[in-house]
Parts: structure tokens; C-alpha cells; sequence
């Protein structure tokens, strides 16, 4: 493989140990066979405030590296933001918590250069250090069974072709685990296979407090979506274990009706139904108890002591997420679902470009946007519009002409469902101009939609980042001032607003 023909894409929430990791991909330089990456992008998924974040901490690489910031909606979204911004043939999926040894660029571009054209994805081994002085504790247990894990992208190398094919991650798994099977489960179902690479990586267990086992349990949502998408039998079709919510709802039922039978004044009824929680409890515990740390060993007290609370929720928080995602997921269409909402940008798409405009009576709508604006409406689609207008933040325009303006806009278009403006300057740092993502995030939810059911359409690469960062469907629609980098690399590329419609809704003019 040539240099430049993969892409690494980091997810990351702003844990220290995504300097470690890109530290060791910047040690990469000096091993024997490196192949360098065409780049390193980083989806920044810490969640956007008035306020920018603190800087993450990245060392300096010797390729170019990118920051993608996406709003704090999980690690689905966040890889789909990374990927699109890419432009190489393969993209290589590393968690931030993960680390590469040394020579694994060479080994993951041995084993990319072995796969067949058929070949969608080639995963990476994952190794899990455990402690050699005890015997791990139930989180450690939890970690390591990434080792066995189909499809983990914690080191996964996915063909943009194959993630094309599919629309890469679905964005309504908010969490980590099932997001990656069902990415797996799609590519193939597209013709594709999945193969095992050579290299790997190590996931060191990271440091958690004694409830993430009992908040873990949100997982049981996603297998509700999980379900909904890909059948009852869902759990073989993408190899994953069968876990043990069967009993948790036995478990459950029994808590249940010994506190209504107890209520209710009958004690027998209350007291079989205790005792057979009881043991059901006293069993999982056991369960989670026995491979674990022996008395004598370090922190075992502790650890029994968590693992007997725990216990006792973990059965209850797993059906009550259950039934929460089985209610939310309930005819889930496959992914990706259908447009519901179009952004469109405002000066240069919609209306003629004068800079910095504040007089409402030079607002020229562009030919034909006032139709394209009608079919949108008639294909039941809401409309609106999303504008950086840093005049303010210069001092050229006031917030009261830029609304004015705007309402001009919205008259001739025949009424806007949202409007939302940035009045920043490109130096202050904001997420909402763009192409950062919150002017698009706060648009959808405006207008009650998710950010993958809509669409933005602009005339520059900023529009499209924007879009690419909230999760959004891109059209370009190129002027005068489109730079030929911004053209090459948009998703989507239409001559005009007409044809940009047309593409959306698939309406012939």
C-alpha cells in the first residue's frame, strides 16, 4: 500500500489517553516499513457550549492532523463525521483508549494491501493487559471481552466504498458496542465480506467507579434497536454473546410481585416470591463474584461488596432499559431514515451575495429559489435556513438589520420554518459558525427532527462541513466563489438550487 491510501479516524471525549495514543502513531514515523496516513482526524464529541472547551491535548504528528468537533452525540456519529471528512480509500477506526504498537501502521497496511476487492472491512486483534498478581475484577472481565468482540471498531480498517454503500454508522446508537455490529451486519448484507487482520492493538482497562456495571445496562436500548433492524435473531446474525437478560427479567417479575403481593397483605405470596429474588441474586452475584479477585487479594472486599449491590440493580435497570428502547425503537425504519428537513444557506445559495448586508430592500433571491423552496414544502418537507453573518461580531451590521434582512428572505422564499445566525467572527472560537456544527444541531431541533434527517445545502466547503459535522446530508451548489478544493471534495455536487432539490426529493422539475 502507498502512503496516503488510509485515513486514521479517532473518536474521542477528551480522555488523556488520546495523547498516548497519538504519541504512539507519531512514534510510527521511525518503524521499519511505516506507511504514513494521508491524515489523522479527530471527532472532537465533547459536548458544544457557549464556552470552548479546553484545547485537547495533541502532540504534534508528522501528517496532517484535523479536528472535527460533533456536538457530544456518541461514537457513531462522531466516526461518521471523521470518515466524511476524509477523502482516503480505507479509513482505520481507532478508540482513544486504545494503543499501537510499534510497526502497527506497517501491519495494518499489509494486511489492507492483502484484502480482496470484496473484502469491506479487515479488523485489527485487540489485547487487553489484565493484572498477573490477581484475578481480574468484574469491569477488568468486562474490558477484556473486547478480545473476542466481532467486528470491535476499537481497531477497525473499513473500505469508504463499503461504508458509502451503507451510509456508514447508524447515529441512533448513542452508545459504544452495538454501533459497530450493526455497521458489520449491513456491509455485509451489501455483498461484502469482513476479514481478520494480523496487527493489533492494546486496550488498557480504564479506571471506573463501582456503578459503571449498573450504567452499562443503557446498552439494553440499543439492543432493542438492534432487534427492530435486524430480527429476533439478531444476536447471531452479528455474533454477539446472549448475555443474560432472560433472567433479569425472571429476577425483575419476582422483585415485582413480592413488593405487590407484600402490599397487598399477602405474606406468603410476598415471602416466596422475596426468596426466589433472593436466590436469583444471590446466583447472578455469585456469578460475577466466583472468576474474580479471592480473599487475600487486592481489593477483594471491595469488590464483593460492589458486586452484592450491584447485583441486586443491574437485573431491574437492564428490563427498564429494555422496555424504554423497545417503546423508542418500535418500527425503526433502516438506517439511514428518510429526509425530513432542508437547511438551506443564505447568501450566495438562496439569495444574491452582497456582503454584509443590512438594507432588506437589496435582497435578490437567486432564479428559481422560490420554486425549489415550494417542491421542498410539497414533498412534506420542513425549510430552513442557517447563515453565518460575522458582520456583527465586526461591527459592520447590527443583530436587528441581520433579522430584518432575514425576514425579507423569508417572505420572498414564502416563510421559513427556523432561522438560526452565527454573529461571530472566524477568530472567536464559537461552534455554532460554520463549519462547525451547532447552528445545524440547533436548527433540527428547532424543528423536531434529528440531525441525520436533515439536509444542508450551501455554496461553500463551510456548508458542507457544517453538515458533515452535525451529521446532516451535504449538497454543494457552486458560485464564483466555491474554491476547486471545496468542489472536489463535496459529497454532492449540484449546478443549482433546482437541481440540489431534485436530488433530495427525487422530484423531476
Amino acid at each position: 500500500m502507498t502512503p496516503g491510501g488510509y485515513a486514521v479516524v479517532v473518536p474521542t471525549v477528551g480522555r488523556p489517553s488520546l495523547a498516548t495514543l497519538l504519541r504512539a502513531i507519531a512514534d510510527e514515523a521511525a518503524s521499519p516499513g511505516h506507511v504514513a496516513p494521508a491524515e489523522v482526524v479527530v471527532a472532537d464529541d465533547r459536548p458544544l457550549t457557549a464556552a470552548a472547551p479546553a484545547p485537547l491535548d495533541l502532540p504534534p504528528l508528522p501528517w496532517p492532523v484535523r479536528v472535527v468537533r460533533t456536538g457530544g452525540r456518541g461514537p457513531a456519529a462522531a466516526r461518521n463525521a471523521g470518515w466524511r471528512s476524509t477523502s482516503a480509500p480505507w479509513v482505520a477506526f481507532l478508540d482513544d483508549d486504545v494503543v499501537v504498537p510499534a510497526g502497527w501502521t506497517a501491519a495494518l497496511a499489509r494486511d489492507l494491501a492483502a484484502a480482496a476487492d470484496d473484502v469491506g472491512a479487515v479488523q485489527g486483534r485487540v489485547r487487553v493487559p489484565l493484572p498477573a498478581h490477581r484475578r481480574p475484577t468484574d469491569w477488568e472481565r468486562s474490558t477484556a471481552g473486547l478480545q473476542d468482540a466481532a467486528w470491535a471498531t476499537a481497531d477497525m480498517a473499513y473500505r469508504r466504498t463499503a461504508l458509502e454503500a451503507v451510509a456508514g454508522f447508524d447515529e441512533r446508537f448513542p452508545r459504544a458496542y452495538r454501533e459497530d455490529a450493526d455497521l458489520a451486519v449491513r456491509v455485509r448484507r451489501a455483498g461484502w465480506r469482513l476479514a481478520r487482520g494480523s496487527r493489533h492493538v492494546v486496550h488498557p482497562v480504564r479506571p471506573a467507579d463501582a456503578w459503571v456495571s449498573v450504567r452499562v445496562q443503557a446498552g439494553a436500548r440499543d439492543d432493542s434497536l438492534m432487534r427492530a433492524l435486524h430480527g429476533p435473531r439478531w444476536r447471531d446474525v452479528a455474533e454477539t454473546g446472549r448475555g443474560r437478560f432472560r433472567r433479569h427479567v425472571v429476577t425483575t417479575a419476582a422483585g415485582l410481585v413480592a413488593a405487590g403481593t407484600s402490599a397487598a397483605g399477602l405474606r406468603r405470596s410476598a415471602a416466596a416470591a422475596g426468596a426466589t429474588w433472593l436466590a436469583l441474586t444471590a446466583e447472578f452475584a455469585a456469578h460475577r463474584i466466583v472468576p474474580g479477585p479471592r480473599p487475600g487479594q487486592e481489593g477483594w472486599a471491595r469488590e464483593w461488596a460492589r458486586m452484592a449491590v450491584t447485583s441486586a440493580v443491574i437485573p431491574a435497570a437492564a428490563v427498564l432499559h429494555r422496555v424504554r428502547g423497545t417503546l423508542a425503537h418500535h418500527g425503526a425504519p433502516p438506517w439511514p431514515p428518510p429526509l425530513r428537513a432542508v437547511l438551506l444557506d443564505r447568501d450566495g445559495t438562496v439569495v444574491h451575495d452582497v456582503p454584509y448586508n443590512g438594507d432588506p430592500a437589496a435582497v435578490r433571491t437567486v432564479p428559481g429559489a422560490r420554486a425549489a423552496v415550494d417542491r421542498l414544502r410539497a414533498a412534506g418537507l420542513r425549510v430552513g435556513m442557517v447563515s453565518n453573518q460575522s458582520g456583527v461580531a465586526r461591527g459592520l451590521l447590527t443583530r436587528d438589520q441581520v433579522d430584518a434582512v432575514n425576514a425579507r428572505v423569508s417572505d420572498e422564499l414564502g416563510g421559513l420554518d427556523v432561522v438560526e445566525v452565527c454573529p461571530h467572527g472566524p477568530d472567536d472560537g464559537c461552534p455554532c459558525r460554520k463549519p462547525g456544527p451547532l447552528m445545524v444541531l440547533r436548527a433540527a431541533a428547532a424543528l423536531g427532527v434529528a440531525p441525520y434527517e436533515c439536509a444542508v445545502v450551501g455554496d461553500i466547503g463551510a456548508d458542507v462541513g457544517a453538515a458533515v459535522a452535525a451529521g446532516a446530508r451535504a449538497v454543494l451548489v457552486p458560485t464564483d466563489v466555491t474554491r476547486p478544493q471545496e468542489l472536489a471534495a463535496a459529497p454532492v455536487v449540484a449546478p443549482d438550487l433546482g437541481t440540489a432539490v431534485d436530488l433530495l426529493v427525487g422530484v423531476p422539475r
